[in-house]
């Protein structure tokens, strides 16, 4: 892949920024991190790819991007529009999806609601969204509020170098200590005494209202272009089998593969994930 250059638009909420990569005339691939990662969950995997025009973002309150306006909410649904208003400002009429976990299921979202703008879909470690059971929808609705009413005036936590952080993110998804460093080089800013984490704090409140499994898969249905699934087993706790793999046969054109590996397979074994992306991308990118 071609040289990293630091990418970014102008949205209504403020800048968004990214890394691109590739070249201008090869297949449109979009990239969209999972929760609390940035646009550096993609290097390891673009170092392998080959051809394509990839433009990394880092997702609204994640790494450099502005955080959305005081009062608003982080939803998938919301993630839409802000998907497409960066395709448009990169002038993207169809394009490809690449996610990685909340970045699959936001990828999912928007293959399923514009269907004649996404050319193909790779989703890595999700598929859709997280389901709710019906009857836990009050106490979720409070304890949503509850968290965001304890939220303020909570003060951030201060590192005095990269090495705790560093040592968090190895700890909580897995990693080896150069994927970790990837994430927190972006993922942090500079304050008095040191750094702090750079990602909005709303982006840690739980979800208040969820769709129900029925109206996931509904939109996982819904999906027309090609799609191709990469699961890491074992499987995740919040997406385990056999839901993974039942929505995975809800797809129209769907290729589903199963690696062995962590939460992070396309940071920890890029190779082995980009031998399935590469040759799925470039089968399936507009003549």
């Amino acid at each position: 892949m071609s040289t990293i250059r630091e990418f970014s638009c102008t949205l209504p909420f403020g800048e968004l920024r990214g890394l691109r990569c590739g070249h201008a005339g090869g297949p449109k691939v979009l990239a969209l991190h999972g929760w609390l990662d940035n646009a550096a969950s993609f290097l390891p995997l673009a170092a392998t790819l080959e051809g394509l025009d990839l433009v990394m973002i880092d997702l609204p309150g994640h790494g450099h991007s502005a955080a959305l306006p005081a009062g608003s909410e982080y939803t998938m649904i919301g993630a839409i529009g802000n998907v497409l208003a960066v395709a448009d400002a990169l002038g993207w009429e169809r394009f490809s999806l690449l996610g990685h976990s909340m970045g699959a299921g936001i990828a999912s979202l928007v293959a399923a609601a514009v269907p004649t703008r996404v050319e193909s879909l790779v989703v890595i470690e999700a598929l859709g969204g997280l389901g709710e059971q019906v009857e836990n929808t009050a106490q979720r609705l409070r304890d949503a509020v509850a968290a965001t009413h304890a939220l303020s005036g909570k003060p951030l936590r201060v590192f005095p170098n990269l090495e705790a952080p560093v040592r968090a993110r190895m700890m909580a998804n897995q990693l080896s200590e150069d994927s970790a460093r990837l994430l927190v080089e972006r993922g942090v800013r500079a304050v008095p005494g040191g750094y702090s984490w750079g990602s909005d704090q709303r982006l840690t409140l739980p979800t208040a209202v969820r769709m129900t499994e029925a109206q996931i898969d509904v939109l996982v249905a819904a999906i027309e272009c090609p799609t191709l699934v990469v699961f890491a087993t074992p499987a995740q706790p919040y997406f385990p089998e056999p839901l993974r793999t039942r929505r995975a046969g809800l797809l129209r054109h769907g290729h589903l593969h199963v690696l062995a590996g962590t939460h992070h397979l396309h940071m920890e074994a890029p190779g082995a994930v980009a031998a399935l992306v590469q040759p799925f991308l470039d089968a399936h990118a507009s003549a």
